[in-house]
């Protein structure tokens, strides 16, 4: 009992910490960016959507934000020295790009590098288990590809959302919060804490990075959240024998893998490279049908949040306990994951069926997904 109270306090504790110290450094690596000349500038095409210059890095800030709490709080054993590990050389890929600027092969190289350290440390899926196929064990040749895969995945989609004024730290803000629920009540006290980390460290980089944006997170903050989330699933989720194993992380994460999806698809459509840059994300659509950025992004949060409340439904909701199904807790575990739905629906009317309707919006859109 003492040990699960305690690990309670420690989740708190490492929120908080991480928060302070992320909105304490932010503006002094602001101040540094501007000084290395790590700098948005905004661009004819209007991909970018800042009209003045904003200064990157902010993924050092977070950094920060997230390894000392996590050297403070969490139980450092070898798969959290392998993700600590890796996390520090995704932001160090990330801070390069920021600077310098990569090609997408070389920053691929390194997420991929990044990747390996975890894996090589022992976080990789062995097993999974699926709703009425029960538990399924991962050879580890493909257990490992497969977990590869994930993080490099997730560290590009949250990079490819991070496109508006807080939208990549809100998504890994909720993000934090539900994987550290879901840990908690599966008895995961590391993931937890670091998931909460993840939380306050964000929510931290909020003060800064909502719109108007007086920094961006940059590649190295996207980078490195990305990774965090996409490791921590695999630790704290992905490698328990529980149902919510494969649903979980796919629902909480939902909107950058359904952009990202989204956004592969256009490109393969028109003959466009995958790695391309261009304005068919689902946050530049918002925008093109007239949604001011504040607007876009609490759409955003709103979407994500009925998501995650379908995730933790599907954990907390006993729908199916004993191997037996309960007609009231799919009842409402049903109607949660249908309000998700729903909403989701709703968001495809807006950027679809309204776009469509009108014929200006119609005709600028089509100009930009063509340029």
């Amino acid at each position: 009992m003492w040990s699960t109270f305690n690990d309670h306090l420690q989740v708190v504790y490492g929120a908080v910490a991480a928060l302070a110290i992320v909105v304490l450094l932010t503006p002094a690596v602001g101040g540094m960016a501007r000084r290395l000349g790590a700098v948005d500038q905004p661009d004819a095409d209007g991909r970018r959507l800042n009209v003045i210059p904003i200064p990157r890095l902010g993924g050092l800030a977070l950094f920060m934000g997230i390894f000392v709490p996590a050297i403070a709080f969490l139980r450092l054993g070898h798969e959290t020295r392998g993700l600590l590990i890796g996390a520090a050389v995704a932001t160090i890929v990330g801070a390069v790009d920021d600077v310098r600027g990569l090609a997408w092969w070389q920053k691929l190289g390194g997420q991929a590098a990044a990747a390996v350290i975890p894996v090589s440390f022992g976080i990789w899926v062995d097993h999974f288990t699926f709703p009425g196929l029960g538990i399924g064990a991962l050879p580890r040749p493909l257990g490992i590809a497969l977990t590869l895969i994930w993080i490099v995945a997730i560290m590009n989609m949250v990079n490819f959302i991070d496109g508006l004024d807080g939208l990549a730290a809100g998504v890994a803000a909720i993000s934090g919060f539900t994987f550290a629920v879901i840990a908690l009540s599966l008895q995961k006290p590391d993931p937890a804490i670091l998931s909460a980390i993840v939380l306050g460290a964000s929510i931290g980089f909020l003060r800064h990075n909502f719109s108007p944006a007086r920094i961006f997170m940059g590649d190295s903050g996207a980078m490195l959240l990305g990774f965090v989330l996409a490791t921590v699933a695999v630790q704290g989720l992905l490698k328990t024998a529980s149902t919510i194993a494969l649903f979980v992380p796919l629902l909480v994460l939902a909107v950058p893998i359904l952009d990202t999806s989204f956004v592969f698809a256009k490109r393969l459509k028109h003959g466009k490279p995958l790695y391309e840059a261009d304005r068919t994300h689902l946050h530049h659509r918002f925008v093109s049908i007239g949604f001011s950025q504040r607007r876009a992004v609490v759409y955003f949060y709103a979407w994500f949040a009925t998501l995650a409340g379908a995730a933790l439904a599907t954990r907390f909701i006993p729908f199916r306990a004993h191997g037996r199904w309960h007609v009231w807790p799919t009842v409402a575990a049903t109607g949660i994951g249908l309000v998700a739905v729903a909403f989701s629906v709703y968001i495809v009317y807006l950027l679809e069926i309204v776009k469509l309707a009108n014929p200006r919006t119609r005709r600028r859109v089509r100009e930009r997904d063509a340029a």
